[in-house]
């Protein structure tokens, strides 16, 4: 069975028109996330796809982009109101 990981994925583009193209990347992958911040639980060849897939999106000059590795260990700690993601049984990546 693939190893998944949680990742936080975030991101700051500056033109609309890669902001919009990034942000339809990041929904492929994410299970979670508000704006341009995203919860994404990503096998390694899933976080190099995405790595890949927004380099070709985003300008390096102007543009970031975030992927953190968060460990599942770790607590979890929430301020405001808290809601866990929900998640379908099955992700379909295409």
């Amino acid at each position: 069975m693939t190893r998944r990981r949680l990742y936080l994925a975030a991101y700051d583009v500056s033109d609309p028109g890669r902001l919009r193209q990034a942000h339809r990347v990041l929904r492929d992958y994410a299970t979670g996330g508000q704006k341009s911040v995203f919860e994404c639980f990503l096998t390694d060849t899933e976080c190099e796809e995405l790595l890949r897939r927004v380099r070709a999106v985003i300008d390096e000059q102007t543009d970031r982009f975030f992927v953190l590795n968060l460990d599942r260990r770790a607590p979890v700690r929430t301020l405001g109101i808290g809601a866990p993601p929900v998640d379908p049984p099955v992700f379909f990546i295409t």
